[in-house]
């Protein structure tokens, strides 16, 4: 009896062959069954193997989905959603720096900022803000 129960949830599971589903057949209908009822049994035993595999796999599908989606990782269309976003905004960004070159097609430098020179006071009290204190004895 354990054996049958073993191999009925190996035929939900696994692929049921016509051989193997046969042989399910003949240990379930006992050894007085008929071919044509053992043979029946054979292709509803396939049948039901095959539901039940496609039900297996669309339940284990939602849940891993649901596990991804809890944890936050992204699917793969979410991740050519971002980057098609990204294509459009980087070809954006590069026109706009297009239409702010020059006519040569070079890109227009940045004005040059000039420094202010420091007197000699102004620079030896920054030095001084910047050196750690002395440790008094």
């Amino acid at each position: 009896m354990l054996e049958d129960l073993r191999k009925t949830i190996e035929a939900t599971i696994g692929e049921l062959t016509p051989a193997r589903a046969k042989s399910l057949a003949k240990s379930l209908a006992g050894p007085g069954a008929a071919k044509d009822q053992v043979a029946k049994s054979a292709t509803d035993l396939i049948e039901w193997s095959k539901k039940n595999r496609e039900r297996l796999k669309e339940f284990i599908q939602r849940e891993v989905a649901a596990q991804v989606g809890a944890v936050g990782v992204a699917t793969q269309a979410e991740v050519e959603t971002l980057k098609k976003r990204v294509r459009a905004l980087e070809r954006a960004g590069n026109a706009r720096a297009a239409g702010s070159s020059t006519s040569t097609g070079k890109p227009t430098p940045a004005p040059a900022v000039k420094k202010k020179p420091r007197s000699a006071a102004a620079g030896a009290s920054a030095k001084s803000a910047t050196r750690a204190p002395r440790a008094r004895s």
